[in-house]
């Protein structure tokens, strides 16, 4: 192969790879549920395959009652095969008070799943299941 052909395969790889990469940095959105007088709102930090901990910004408030639930037990990550996946742990407020604020982390999930939905239930004094969903490819 001549120079110039390594020279133009080499460029279309590198633009390839930097815009792989462009797109797998991209941040996933804030996804934001109301509901029973509660506002939960969760932001994922980094969800990349080489993410030591699968990290999600979570903001709970109110002006009723409390906020009184340990998110590691009321929460659970789930894959497109309906695997479940439990909090490693909350790094944030403790129960208690109208404003709430967070990292629910939780150990990657293996493959590179098409989608992941974090799931909380029973916030405040709604007992329903909030689903927040990202898009990962």
């Amino acid at each position: 192969m001549n120079a110039a052909k390594m020279l133009s395969l080499s460029t279309i790889l590198s633009f390839a790879l930097a815009s792989a990469a462009a797109v797998a940095a991209k941040p996933l959105e804030r996804v934001t549920s109301t509901a029973g007088s509660v506002t939960v709102a969760v932001q994922p930090v980094d969800l990349s395959p080489s993410a030591k901990s699968w990290n999600f910004d979570v903001t709970l408030s109110t002006h009723v009652s409390p906020l009184e639930q340990d998110l590691t037990r009321v929460s659970v990550l789930v894959d497109p095969s309906g695997t479940q996946y439990a909090p490693t742990a909350w790094k944030g407020d403790p129960p208690g008070g109208h404003h709430r604020k967070g990292v629910l982390e939780f150990a990657p999930v293996s493959g590179s799943p098409a989608y992941v939905q974090l799931q909380i239930k029973g916030v405040g004094t709604t007992p329903e299941v909030r689903t927040f969903r990202w898009q990962l490819r």
